[in-house]
């Protein structure tokens, strides 16, 4: 039986398990600024962070339509 690393192929994981699992494993944290779990307060430090670290978001371009 051929051996395959976890993560490439066999059985699927969500990607919450994935997150997790980064997490639990490799203390890689992430989180979208938007989760319904997080609080106001929380959510603020997220973007605060991202913005730190990785610049302003993109804001979507909205488009004209005539």
């Amino acid at each position: 039986m051929r051996w395959i690393p976890r993560g490439y192929g066999g059985e699927r994981c969500s990607p919450e398990a994935v997150k997790r699992a980064g997490w639990q494993e490799q203390g890689v944290l992430v989180i979208a600024a938007n989760d319904d779990r997080l609080t106001w307060p929380e959510r603020e430090l997220v973007c605060q962070l991202g913005e730190k670290l990785y610049g302003e978001q993109r804001k979507r371009r909205e488009t004209k339509h005539e």
